[in-house]
């Protein structure tokens, strides 16, 4: 089994390097399940995971390859910059719906902060800026999508690859059917559009009627994000960062060190960096620059709990469009 294994391993690294000019004439059409990349992942799963091999060549015989999935993930909405993302996510409507969502929701909210410690701002703009509060969970067949990008797009292959290893997984252990699960076009699921993966390891039957559902389930929507957020080291408590002035000539560097906490906020102010409110003097942050329209660069200091809500989606511009969609659904609520 293990030489079996070894060789359908060796057989798909090699296949996949060439697996964009393979597909290239065969999208929007039924996946080739000849192509040695699609029977080297079958035998995988075969082998590592005990799957039937012929249930999964015909699984896969009514899988599609779209053209649009790929157009779709060279374009996403992280792509623009900070005066064009912000407007699509931190809206009036959508501030208006968190608090209605909020409302209905009041309970869960406060009993995931009590198990997990994440404030009920953060997982309820976690969920609008992803479903519109689980109103657009996505009309792509999760399996469509995952298919096109682990065997037709070469560039990120190897994730999308692994992702479809866990989809398949989780529909085997949560007893769904991989052909009609829908979700967003890399494969996103459910009212917190969690990638398989995730569903696989950070999903939690939040109301304890014996399943995980992100579908259909908002008390296990909520109860899963704040279970991620946790697990991903969300500090209860700790404040998220702050707005800061910089008078700094060396901003490149400070800039190019990445949005990983790396420097710590009283640090900072000796390299000529002060946060706009009051932080941690100890507390490890980074510098992070939003492109306004015009103008210099709006700057901001973010800590470990900016940190965590990247880990979600590793943009900074979705970070920061949580937190303000967070800060004023939380404001609009009390006011």
């Amino acid at each position: 089994m293990q030489k079996q294994l070894l060789r359908s391993t060796i057989l798909l690294a090699a296949s996949l390097l060439a697996s964009n000019a393979v597909f290239a004439g065969e999208l929007d059409k039924e996946i080739p399940t000849q192509r040695p990349e699609v029977q080297a992942f079958i035998d995988e799963m075969t082998s590592k995971h005990g799957f039937d091999g012929d249930e999964l060549t015909t699984l896969f015989e009514q899988v599609r390859m779209k053209q649009k999935i790929i157009d779709a993930i060279t374009r996403p909405a992280e792509g623009k910059p900070w005066h064009e993302y912000r407007p699509i996510f931190v809206t009036k409507t959508r501030i208006s719906e968190g608090v209605k969502f909020w409302n209905e929701n009041e309970a869960d909210l406060k009993r995931a902060e009590q198990v997990y410690g994440v404030p009920p701002e953060i997982i309820v703009a976690v969920i609008g800026v992803e479903t519109r509060y689980g109103r657009h969970k996505g009309s792509w067949r999760v399996l469509d999508s995952l298919s096109t990008l682990a065997f037709a797009y070469p560039k990120r292959a190897k994730f999308f690859r692994s992702e479809l290893e866990q989809y398949l997984l989780l529909a085997r252990e949560e007893s769904l059917d991989p052909l009609t699960i829908k979700g967003s076009y890399a494969g996103a699921m459910g009212k917190a559009q969690f990638i398989s993966s995730s569903y696989r390891h950070y999903a939690v039957d939040f109301d304890g009627d014996g399943k995980r559902d992100l579908w259909d389930n908002t008390t296990d929507a909520i109860g899963s994000v704040a279970n991620y957020f946790k697990r991903h080291k969300w500090q209860p408590g700790e404040p998220v960062g702050s707005y800061a002035m910089v008078g700094s000539n060396r901003i490149t560097r400070l800039l190019k060190a990445g949005i990983k906490p790396h420097t710590t906020v009283k640090e900072f102010r000796q390299q000529g960096v002060t946060a706009l409110t009051p932080l941690p003097p100890e507390a490890p942050a980074a510098l992070i620059a939003f492109e306004k329209k015009v103008g210099r660069p709006d700057y901001w200091l973010g800590l470990n709990n900016f940190y965590t809500i990247t880990r979600y989606n590793h943009s900074p511009l979705y970070a920061m469009a949580v937190y303000q969609l967070g800060q004023a659904i939380s404001a609009e609520r009390d006011g």
